[in-house]
C-alpha cells in the first residue's frame, strides 16, 4: 500500500511524488505505519515540505551542506588514505515524538544512574562480586579495569558524569540498548553541528514544529564542570588525543562551544599532586579535565607505559584530589558486553526493578550452561568479543554465526568451549528505518540513535535530541559511519512552546573580556611554525617563478644559480654543474617532490599539520585556504606540460598564500596567538632574505634585479631610482630600510614589537633573552650603511635569527620554570 500524504495542494506535487514510491522494507518504519499512514510525528514536516516545493527544498539543504563545508566539519576514517572526510549529513532529520522521548529520556537517565552505581561498587567495596551478582572475571578480564584507581575516592561518588547510549528500535517498535558509552562518549559536538546546519536551512519549519533546543543541556553540563573547580582561577580543559583522532574536530568544536581549553597530554604537567597547563606565561592550574583519551593512555607511569597521549602522574593527582577527571579513569569498564549478560539481575539489586530500556538478550560464555546455549543457537546469534580481544574468524568485531565460513564457525565454537569467558552472544535485531532523501528519491534506511546524558549535580540531564547514524544500504542488521553511513539530526517535538536557550547569552550581566586566556605552549609552537612554513612555502614558490621566467629568456647562468639555491635549500635534488633540470622537471620537483623535505608539497603538508593541531583557534576561512593549497599542490602537473601550465600553477599557489596572509592580518585578534604566528612569519622571512642577499648580492645588474624580484620590491625601487639596479641601493632597500615590509629591518622591528609584549617581559618588567637578542640585531642593522656593508653581515644576521628562533622555543614555547599563576 502506498503511503497517504496529507497535502494542502490540489494537485500532486513534490513530496506527494516522493511518498508515492516510498516502500518500507519490513519491520518498524519511522515515517509510515503498517497501514501506510503517515505517522503523526511526521505530518507537520511533510506538509511544510509540500508547501516549500522541490526547488526550495533542495536549495535549503544545499545551504546546510555549505554550512558544514564552510565550518570545516570533518571526521577521520581509519585505513582510507589520509582518512579525513567531510561530515556526511542526511538531508532528512530523525523525528521523535514527545511521548517517545519521555520514555527514552527517562530510560537513559535511569541507565546512567545504574551504571554509575556499578562503577562506584567496582572501584569501591566490590560488594556485587562478593554477593555473587558479578563474576570477578568481568573485572579481571577487562582491559578497561583500572586497578590503581580502586578505593581512591576519585569522582566523589560520581565516576560517570557524561554518558551515551546507542539505541535501536526493533520490528516490534520497542527501543533497546545496543551498547553503553562510558569511557569518553563521542558525537555530542557533531549533534550540535547537525542541528545548526538544519536549523539554518529550515528555520521556519524548525520553529513551527517546536523542536526542543540543545543548548540547555550543554549549559547545565558546563555549569556542573565549573562547580567542580577548587580554585576560582583554575582552568577547565578538554583533553584530546590530538588531530589524528577520528573525532578531533568535535574536540576542538566542543572546547570552543563550552569555553574550555583544548589540551593534549604534552600540554599538561603534574606538580605536587596538582595538574597545570603549560602556557607561554608559565604554568596555569587546571582543576577539571574532560578527557577524550582512553583510560589506558592517560598516565604512562601507571597504565600503558608506551602511551604518548597521557600525563605522567595524572592518576596520582586524581587520587590526591588535585584534579577531577570526567569521566573517571577506568569508567570504560561499564562498556563491556559481558556486563550486559548480568545486567538484569544487577538491575534488580540496584534499582529494585527491570530497567525501562531493555538490553539486547545477551549470553556470556563464562559457564558451561551459557556456553552450551550459545552453541545450540550459534547460527542465529551475533557473536562478539566480551572484552575486545580478537576471536577466530571475527577479530575484535562481531558477526552472525550463520554468516561465517565452515572453518571459522568450527574454530569459534572450539574457542567457545575452551575459553568461553572471551565470548558473548546476542540476539539479532531488525533495525527500524527512517526516511532518507537520495538521488533515487525518498527511501527507508536503518538507523541507530545515540542519546547523551550529563550529570548536573542535581540529577541526570538528557540531551533532547542526539546523533542518529543512518546506513547507506538497506541491510537492517548493522550501522556504522566507519563503513560509509551518514549522520542525521534528531528532532524531538515538544507538545508546547519551546524556550529559547543559548550558551551565548545568560540572564546575568556578562563579564567583559578581551582575552581568551593564556595560550598553551603547544598552540604557540604550532602557530609559530605555521607562520614559518607558510612563509617558507612562499619563498620557494617565488624562487621557482623566478627560475621559470629566466628559462624562457634563456638566461642559463641565472637559471642554474637559482636551481643551485633550490638544491641547497632542500627542495631540489642535486645536479651536475652545467646540467640543471629542464623547466618542466624543475616545476614538478619543486612543486610536487614528495621525497624532498623542502618542496612546496612537503611545506604545505607541514603547514596543514600545524594548523590541524590548533583547529579550535582557526577560522573556517583560513582552514579552507590551507586545504585548497594542499589540494592544488597535490594535483600533479601533466607529463606533456602545456605551455604556461607551470606558471599558472605557481601563480595560483602564490594567490592562496596571499589569501591566507590577508586572513591572518585582517581577521585575527592582536593577542598572543597572533603574535606567535606573525613571529614565525617574520623570522622566516628575515632568514630567507638574509640568505638570498648572502648568495646573490653583487655588482651584476642581473643579480640585483633577481633580488628585487624575490623581495617583491621592484616597483618600490623603480619609484626611488631611475638607474639600473645597483648593489648599494638594493641592499639598503632589502636589508636596512625599516619602511619596506619585505626588508630584513622591517622584520626585525616587528619581531621586537612582539617579543617586548610577551608575558615573561610584561610580567617581570625586563627584557627576556629573546627580546635582548632581537634588540641587538636591530641595533647592528641601524648602525650599518649599505654603501660599505660588510660582506659577512647577511650571513651573521641569518645565524642570529636562527638562534633567536631557538631561544623563543626554549623561553616561551616550552617553559618549564615551575612558575604558576
Amino acid at each position: 500500500m502506498s503511503p497517504r500524504v496529507p497535502s494542502p495542494l490540489a494537485e500532486p506535487s513534490f513530496m506527494t511524488g516522493l511518498m508515492a514510491t516510498y516502500r518500507p522494507t519490513g519491520g518498524h518504519d519511522a515515517l509510515v505505519d503498517a497501514n501506510g499512514q503517515i505517522r503523526p510525528v511526521w505530518q507537520g514536516f511533510i506538509a511544510e515540505a509540500e508547501r516549500m516545493g522541490a526547488d526550495a527544498f533542495a536549495q535549503r539543504f544545499a545551504r546546510a551542506d555549505a554550512h558544514l563545508a564552510s565550518s570545516g566539519v570533518v571526521h577521520r576514517v581509519y585505513g582510507d588514505g589520509d582518512g579525513v572526510r567531510p561530515w556526511p549529513l542526511s538531508h532528512m532529520p530523525v523525528l521523535v515524538s514527545a511521548e517517545d522521548w519521555a520514555h527514552l529520556s527517562a530510560g537513559v537517565a535511569e541507565r546512567a544512574a545504574f551504571l554509575n552505581a556499578f562503577l562506584c561498587d567496582a572501584y569501591g567495596d566490590a560488594a556485587f562480586v562478593r554477593d555473587g551478582l558479578v563474576p570477578a572475571a568481568l573485572y579481571a578480564g577487562s582491559p578497561e579495569w583500572a586497578r590503581p584507581m580502586v578505593q581512591n575516592g576519585q569522582g566523589g561518588g560520581q565516576p560517570l558524569r557524561f554518558y551515551a547510549a546507542d539505541l535501536a528500535r526493533g520490528a516490534d517498535g520497542q527501543w533497546r540498548v545496543l551498547s553503553d558509552r562510558t569511557q569518553a562518549p563521542s558525537g555530542a559536538g557533531y549533534a550540535v553541528e547537525n542541528r545548526l546546519a538544519l536549523a539554518r536551512a529550515l528555520p521556519d519549519l524548525y520553529r513551527s514544529l517546536q523542536i526542543e533546543r540543545l543548548a540547555g543541556f550543554f549549559q547545565a553540563f558546563r555549569a556542573h564542570l565549573v562547580s567542580l573547580k577548587r580554585n576560582p582561577d583554575a582552568r577547565l580543559a578538554l583533553m584530546s588525543p590530538g588531530p589524528m583522532n577520528e573525532t578531533y574536530f568535535e574536540h576542538s568544536y566542543l572546547a570552543r562551544y563550552l569555553g574550555l581549553v583544548l589540551v593534549e597530554g604534552q600540554d599538561l604537567v603534574v606538580r605536587d599532586g596538582e595538574v597545570f597547563i603549560r602556557t607561554v606565561a608559565g604554568l596555569k592550574p587546571c582543576d577539571v579535565l574532560w578527557r577524550r583519551v582512553d583510560s589506558d593512555f592517560t598516565d604512562p607511569l601507571e597504565f600503558n607505559m608506551r602511551s604518548r597521549l597521557g600525563v605522567p602522574g595524572l592518576a596520582d593527582a586524581v587520587r590526591r584530589g588535585g584534579v577531577t577527571v570526567v569521566n573517571d579513569i577506568g569508567s570504560g569498564l561499564a562498556e563491556s558486553r559481558a556486563l550486559m549478560a548480568v545486567m538484569p539481575a544487577l538491575a534488580e539489586k540496584i534499582r529494585g526493578h527491570d530497567l525501562r530500556l531493555p538490553t539486547l538478550n545477551t549470553q556470556w560464555g563464562i559457564d558451561q550452561t551459557a556456553a552450551q546455549w550459545i552453541d545450540e543457537h550459534f547460527d542465529d546469534l551475533v557473536i562478539g568479543s566480551a572484552f575486545g580481544a580478537p576471536l577466530p574468524g571475527i577479530g575484535t568485531g562481531s558477526a552472525i554465526g550463520g554468516s561465517l565460513s565452515h572453518d571459522d564457525r568450527a574454530a569459534l565454537r572450539q574457542h567457545l568451549h575452551r575459553r568461553g569467558v572471551d565470548l558473548v552472544a546476542q540476539e539479532q535485531i531488525k533495525l527500524a528505518t527512517t526516511p532518507v532523501l537520495t538521488s533515487h528519491g525518498l527511501v527507508p534506511r536503518p538507523f541507530v540513535l545515540r542519546v547523551f546524558a550529563a550529570w548536573t549535580g542535581e540529577g541526570w540531564h538528557v540531551m533532547p535530541g542526539g546523533l542518529a547514524r543512518v546506513s547507506d544500504s538497506d541491510d537492517l542488521s548493522a550501522v556504522s559511519l566507519q563503513r560509509g553511513g551518514r549522520s542525521a539530526d534528531v528532532w524531538v517535538l515538544s507538545e508546547g512552546p519551546v524556550a529559547e536557550t543559548t550558551l551565548l547569552r545568560g540572564a546575568h550581566t556578562p563579564r567583559i573580556r578581551r582575552s581568551p586566556g593564556s595560550l598553551p605552549s603547544r598552540a604557540a609552537d604550532n602557530l609559530f611554525w605555521l607562520g614559518r612554513y607558510v612563509e617558507r612555502t612562499e619563498f620557494m614558490t617565488r624562487l621557482l617563478r623566478a627560475a621559470l621566467a629566466r628559462a624562457d629568456r634563456n638566461d642559463a647562468a641565472i637559471y642554474e644559480a637559482i636551481c643551485a639555491t633550490l638544491t641547497s635549500w632542500g627542495s631540489l635534488a642535486a645536479f651536475k654543474p652545467g646540467e640543471p633540470p629542464l623547466p618542466a622537471e624543475l616545476a614538478r620537483a619543486v612543486l610536487h617532490g614528495w621525497d624532498r623535505p623542502q618542496s612546496i608539497l612537503a611545506l604545505s603538508r607541514n603547514a596543514l599539520s600545524a594548523a590541524s593541531s590548533i583547529r579550535d583557534r582557526f577560522s573556517p576561512d583560513a582552514w579552507r585556504v590551507l586545504n585548497d593549497l594542499m589540494a592544488l599542490v597535490e594535483k600533479p602537473l601533466m607529463d606533456a606540460l602545456p605551455e604556461g601550465e607551470a606558471d599558472d600553477r605557481v601563480r595560483d599557489v602564490l594567490r592562496l598564500l596571499a589569501a591566507f596572509s590577508g586572513l591572518a592580518q585582517d581577521n585575527m585578534n592582536r593577542l598572543i596567538g597572533w603574535r606567535f604566528l606573525d613571529l614565525g612569519k617574520r623570522i622566516e622571512r628575515g632568514i630567507a632574505m638574509a640568505r638570498l642577499i648572502e648568495r646573490f648580492a653583487s655588482d651584476d645588474p642581473w643579480a640585483c634585479d633577481l633580488l628585487l624580484e624575490l623581495g617583491d620590491s621592484t616597483l618600490t625601487y623603480r619609484l626611488r631610482y631611475v638607474d639600473v639596479p645597483e648593489r648599494a641601493p638594493v641592499l639598503d632597500l632589502l636589508l636596512l630600510d625599516p619602511a619596506n615590509p619585505r626588508s630584513l629591518a622591517f622584520q626585525v622591528a616587528r619581531i621586537n614589537d612582539h617579543l617586548t609584549s610577551m608575558p615573561v617581559n610584561a610580567a617581570e618588567g625586563r627584557l627576556g633573552p629573546a627580546a635582548a637578542l632581537a634588540m641587538a640585531i636591530q641595533a647592528t642593522m641601524t648602525a650599518s650603511d649599505a654603501i660599505d656593508l660588510p660582506r659577512e653581515l647577511p650571513a651573521r644576521l641569518a645565524d642570529d635569527l636562527m638562534r633567536l628562533s631557538e631561544i623563543i622555543f626554549t623561553a616561551h614555547v616550552q617553559p618549564d620554570t615551575g612558575r604558576s599563576g
